[in-house]
């Protein structure tokens, strides 16, 4: 499937909203988000007007799309089954988007941003119970056992890269995280607080597909 490798800062930037897409670097004094916080272009400073009710919707689901790092069509798909869903939609969109096997990589630790994250699910170093899951939108279930391949543990990557910043990384309330073994285990559901989106962009995201 195609994905977006342009520049992910000019994301944020015409979003005027820090996503983390640069693991981090987004949390460094180097970020473009920090040193230039409004949109790209000759008029980017001078931007100023106020967004239609149709704009901020497009604006959140813009938003939470880059965040999960998600193509428009699979994203509508996503919005679409949480609506049909027999769930309160809200809950349902951000249980599916949680549980993706890259954001799961991500939210373990095991990787600085989501972009590193589907990388590491692609070329096959992500075991889900013992067996080798590729696919980036695979959905984590509770209880499922998240592990590194043994093969991939000679890698620097995993073998010394990942140390830097493994022990010092506070897990989500529903993964049971082992720095010394690096295995996470999926033990709850995930909710709002633990996804960090603001309540007001899934529900203008449940409005635009509504329309």
């Amino acid at each position: 499937m195609a994905r977006y490798t342009g520049p992910r800062e000019k994301i944020e930037r015409r979003l005027r909203a820090k996503l983390f897409l640069k693991g981090e670097r987004s949390l460094s004094p180097k970020s473009a988000t920090v040193k230039r916080m409004y949109p790209p272009g000759i008029h980017g400073k001078k931007f100023s007007g106020r967004l239609s009710e149709f704009g901020a919707q497009l604006h959140s689901k813009q938003k939470v799309r880059n965040i999960y790092r998600m193509l428009e069509r699979q994203f509508k798909n996503w919005v679409k089954a949480a609506v049909n869903s027999d769930e309160e939609t809200t809950s349902a969109l951000l249980k599916r988007l949680e549980r993706r096997l890259d954001n799961f990589v991500y939210r373990a630790g095991f990787a600085q941003s989501r972009d590193q994250a589907r990388q590491i699910v692609n070329h096959g170093h992500i075991l889900v119970n013992g067996r080798r899951v590729g696919i980036p939108s695979f959905e984590v279930k509770t209880g499922n056992v998240i592990s590194i391949r043994p093969g991939s543990m000679k890698s620097k990557y995993f073998s010394l890269l990942i140390s830097q910043w493994i022990k010092k990384h506070q897990a989500p309330t529903w993964i049971e995280l082992n720095t010394d073994t690096l295995t996470a285990k999926a033990i709850g559901t995930p909710g709002l607080t633990d996804s960090g989106v603001d309540l007001k962009d899934i529900q203008s995201i449940i409005e635009f597909y509504s329309r």
